[in-house]
């Protein structure tokens, strides 16, 4: 296999030592190994129950999941683990139809969610420990290539069971065969933190020549493109941010805001002219903290015509367990609209979670619970993602 976020990524990094820096490639890989068991945690492991109406349920649905940093570890992903929350063995047996594979590119030291600057950027060490491209080390666009490729490589070593989507065909051509043979899964490659670009606009074409469709403007410190909620200043969008946002829309990539300061996210919505998405966050409503969504934004995601992916761990939902996840997402749904919500969870993004990708079964059975119509279910659970990713991507 070729050399293959947040506040749990950056922590993460922090936890390989500098040794990784000098030591053998061997040992650092290791190092980045040995941090994904450590923080990449499922409270719960499986296997995981369900009841029979849920069960019956879940089999018929095409559930989309759109956030989850598997990417960035090094596991092959088309064997099944034993530790962190996905690979393609694990997607299959949940049955998620598409997975959306995020790219961090640089995290500060001490990451926390009210106040970070970008001087520092523990995601070298990975790089460095985990034997990615000297390239890598300097340049945060090489960062994205880098584990582009490794997206790539799931598809072309898959023997059929994945598939990347780049554009509405793709996706109608897959949506199609899996009907018939669910023995498939997809995915499809975002960045977290626009500052992947190298802060030249421009080089949105890059990282879509790579197979990138989504972006969002920040991660956990503000850049040349836009504030970030943990920012210093927090400040909007900049010029460069405007022009980025333009050639996104003009290519068919999906506007994420997840991660972005308020006065991001309000310039972000005045600018946008396509359904925008907030691929992991959570709800004021039930965790009332820095890093989650207010009534007035969900609303105008919702006004776009966009989705908001509610994330799986305590920060996002107020609690540790997936009962706590489908009221944030009924929040959401009430506040929004059940046609606005979606899932976000964060897998293998160095946070703890209830679940791995094989438990998906128990939001389903939680929200049938919370009194949902199976309809409601389906949206929730992919349909409403799929819509806009039909709607967004290039032809």
């Amino acid at each position: 296999m070729p050399s293959i976020r947040k506040i749990g990524v950056a922590a993460a990094a922090t936890a390989i030592s500098v040794g990784a820096v000098v030591g053998a490639r061997a040992t650092g890989r290791h190092l980045v190994a040995r941090a994904e068991r450590q923080r990449c945690v499922t409270s719960v492991p499986p296997p995981y129950d369900a009841s029979a109406r849920a069960r019956e349920l879940h089999v018929t649905l095409e559930v989309v999941d759109l956030h989850a940093d598997s990417l960035f570890w090094g596991r092959d992903l088309l064997d099944r683990g034993t530790q962190g929350q996905v690979d393609i063995p694990r997607l299959l047996e949940g049955n998620v139809a598409l997975q959306v594979l995020a790219a961090s590119t640089k995290s500060p030291r001490h990451l926390n969610i009210e106040r970070n600057d970008d001087t520092t950027d523990d995601v070298l060490f990975v790089a460095i420990g985990g034997g990615w491209p000297p390239a890598t080390y300097r340049s945060l666009l090489a960062r994205a290539v880098h584990l582009a490729d490794r997206g790539v490589y799931l598809e072309e070593h898959g023997e059929g069971r994945f598939r990347l989507i780049r554009s509405r065909a793709d996706l109608a051509t897959y949506r199609a065969d899996r009907a018939a043979d669910r023995g498939m899964t997809a995915g499809l490659l975002a960045i977290e933190g626009a500052h992947a670009l190298d802060d030249d606009p421009a080089n949105v074409d890059v990282l879509f020549e790579a197979g990138y469709r989504m972006m969002s403007m920040s991660h956990f410190f503000d850049n040349a493109f836009g504030g970030s909620a943990h920012g210093v200043d927090k400040g909007g969008l900049t010029d460069a941010g405007r022009q980025v946002i333009a050639r996104m829309e003009r290519l068919g990539m999906v506007v994420d805001v997840s991660h972005a300061s308020a006065a991001t996210i309000d310039d972000v919505l005045a600018v946008a002219t396509r359904p925008l998405l907030v691929s992991h966050t959570g709800v004021r409503g039930t965790a009332d903290n820095a890093r989650n969504l207010s009534d007035d934004h969900l609303r105008g995601i919702a006004a776009t015509g966009g989705v908001i992916g509610i994330g799986f761990w305590d920060t996002a939902t107020g609690g540790s367990d997936v009962a706590s996840i489908a009221r944030a997402i009924a929040y959401a749904a009430d506040v929004a609209g059940v046609d606005h919500v979606a899932l976000g969870s964060d897998f293998d993004g160095a946070v703890t979670v209830p679940i791995d990708a094989t438990g998906l079964v128990q939001i389903t059975d939680a929200l049938l619970e919370l009194g949902w119509d199976e309809i409601s279910v389906a949206k929730a659970m992919g349909a409403n993602a799929l819509r806009v990713l039909d709607e967004v991507l290039p032809a």
